[in-house]
């Protein structure tokens, strides 16, 4: 038997990737790699069809990026609904979650149709919801930086997890992200898996299928629970 090949798709990398995001496909590929895996990283941008895969991540961007990915998201909208309702595995972080959404309505009125992925929105807020981040999620407490005035409510959808400290979703409700299926949706920017161990080894084993071995994660839950005790 050879070594499984994980093709993993990066959806506008040049437009979506703020404050660390990036660094979530490396956190990908090294805890694949140690366990044998090989990868395949695919960047898809504007104009570019989106290929197989078996994990897909979209990162963060502000209201400027969103409004130029617009028009091509809507025309890869049928692959986004379709990845996300057959269960195949994404991450999104900040705008990637948001444009997974109906649409984001600006503090101004306009409203920006997104790929109605999931039947969620998201209204722009006066406040800007910045900070520090913990929530606990069935995969154990999680940590992470928040910087968005998108106020977004799931309509009747599961979150991620609940807001310990930090405002999550919308400051409100006490919801943070999303998740649906094998679709892990979070405001959580840092970027999130190597803060978050038990979090990226869920991802990556609904991503292969597979019951993954254990690794060294001395040094990163160490991190994770002194982040956690830091910021709650």
């Amino acid at each position: 038997m050879g070594v499984k090949k994980i093709k993993i798709v990066h959806l506008y990398p040049k437009e979506l990737s703020l404050y660390g995001d990036s660094g979530n496909i490396l956190c990908i590929v090294k805890r694949l790699e140690e366990r044998g895996y090989k990868t395949d990283v695919k960047n898809i941008g504007i104009g570019d069809t989106i290929s197989d895969f078996d994990l897909m991540f979209i990162g963060g961007g502000q209201d400027k990026e969103m409004k130029i990915i617009s028009r091509d998201l809507r025309k890869k909208g049928d692959m986004l609904r379709y990845a996300v309702n057959s269960g195949k595995t994404l991450l999104t972080i900040c705008g990637g979650f948001q444009l997974l959404g109906e649409y984001y309505k600006t503090t101004d009125g306009d409203i920006l149709h997104l790929s109605c992925a999931l039947p969620f929105y998201t209204l722009g807020g006066e406040k800007r919801m910045i900070g520090n981040i913990v929530f606990k999620t069935p995969f154990g407490t999680a940590a992470g930086f928040e910087n968005h005035s998108g106020k977004t409510y799931l309509n009747g959808l599961e979150p991620l997890g609940k807001v310990i400290s930090g405002f999550g979703n919308n400051g409100e409700d006490e919801t943070e992200g999303l998740l649906f299926k094998n679709t892990f949706c979070t405001y959580a920017h840092g970027p999130v898996l190597p803060k978050n161990p038990r979090l990226a080894d869920e991802i990556l084993k609904r991503a292969t299928g597979d019951e993954l071995s254990p690794i060294d994660d001395e040094l990163e839950n160490r991190c994770n629970l002194q982040l956690i005790h830091r910021f709650k």
